[in-house]
């Protein structure tokens, strides 16, 4: 009998930047762009609330 463990597509991990591509499909890479395009978006976000903080730290210090 054959195990179904065998034919299951194993668990996405994180993308590695750089990594080999060649054993994604159309359908994992459009997954990866998502997420990473998500990343993004948490990171573009971050640093503008940071930026925001350092402004605002830099008025008040000012005589």
């Amino acid at each position: 009998m054959f195990d179904d463990a065998e034919t299951r597509k194993p668990p996405q991990t994180a993308h590695l930047i750089g990594q080999d591509l060649a054993a994604l499909s159309v359908s994992d890479l459009d997954e990866r762009i998502e997420a990473l395009r998500r990343e993004i978006a948490r990171l573009e976000e971050d640093k503008r609330r940071k930026q925001a903080s350092q402004e605002a730290a830099r008025a008040a210090f000012k005589f």
